[in-house]
């Protein structure tokens, strides 16, 4: 299921690449720690994958 929206992506995008080792874990904040923690490798590159264009910067709370 890729993101809905652009901050959705890049936290994705930063827990994707403290979980292949290329950033620290500990320089996670927020989502990214929380994705990073409860998503496998596979759903982190399947949620941050796509174009960023057209969708909002933040998703609906009710989504």
């Amino acid at each position: 299921m890729p993101a809905k929206s652009k901050a959705q992506q890049k936290a994705a995008g930063a827990a994707l690449s403290a979980k292949r080792g290329e950033t620290k874990v500990g320089d996670l904040q927020g989502a990214s720690k929380d994705m990073y923690d409860s998503m496998s490798e596979d759903e982190l590159e399947d949620f941050a994958k796509g174009e960023r264009e057209g969708k909002p910067e933040h998703a609906d709370k009710d989504d």
